[in-house]
């Protein structure tokens, strides 16, 4: 059976908690077997040994960090085949831990509309033959709209494209929602949706998210 550890919590503004159930469901139709921690000191661990680690963890200062070895066995496990899963305030976490973001793919600049602003936007799939992204739909979301700093080696699955509202400067101009890649052996899937849980309600975002977190984990062979 797949193995999951599950690390979520931190910033209250995120909703970790309500958002744990969302991420429940989706982990129980997966039938993987899941442990869950809101202890960050757990990535001090060993976690070599697990198939997948999903992260929901949330900070509220870009000065919060990783130790050291806490980067040393989450990168040493991704390296080694674990796979990674994390949406929204993942690439807001750890902001000064630089390994991290390396391997996660990218780190969250801004929010154009503000903290919580719930600006309507269209989510486009652009790759729709990854296994990850097969039948999604574009779908429309009304909350932050997240303009991204990415590796130019990711995957990119899906983007946005801002409508220069707040910033006109950055009318027309897309940034990336979801991508892949891999780290060594591991694979890792992210997408910036999710500040609220009713974000994440839609069947599309809901599908996209189930299949990320199926093709981030190891592959069994038991």
């Amino acid at each position: 059976m797949t193995k999951a550890l599950y690390l979520y919590g931190g910033w209250p503004g995120h909703h970790p908690y309500a958002i744990a159930d969302w991420t429940r469901d989706l982990v129980s139709e997966l039938g993987f077997d899941l442990e869950e921690t809101q202890d960050i000191f757990s990535l001090d661990r060993d976690l070599t040994g697990y198939d997948l680690i999903i992260l929901g963890w949330n900070n509220a200062l870009t000065t919060e960090d990783l130790s050291d070895a806490q980067e040393d066995r989450l990168l040493e496990a991704v390296e080694s085949g674990t796979g990674v899963a994390a949406w929204h305030g993942a690439a807001a976490a750890f902001r000064s831990s630089l390994r991290y973001h390396l391997m996660l793919g990218g780190d969250f600049l801004a929010h154009p509309g503000g903290e919580g602003y719930p600006h309507p936007y269209r989510v486009r799939i652009t790759d729709r033959d990854h296994e990850v992204s097969q039948g999604v739909e574009d779908f429309s979301v009304a909350s932050e709209q997240y303009y991204m700093s990415v590796d130019p080696n990711n995957r990119v699955l899906a983007e946005t494209t801002f409508d220069g509202e707040h910033f006109p400067w950055l009318d027309g101009l897309t940034s990336p929602v979801s991508w892949v890649r891999t780290w060594g052996a591991g694979r890792v899937f992210y997408h910036s949706i999710g500040h609220v849980p009713s974000d994440l309600a839609g069947e599309d975002v809901r599908r996209l998210t189930k299949q990320g977190l199926a093709w981030a984990a190891r592959p069994r062979t038991d």
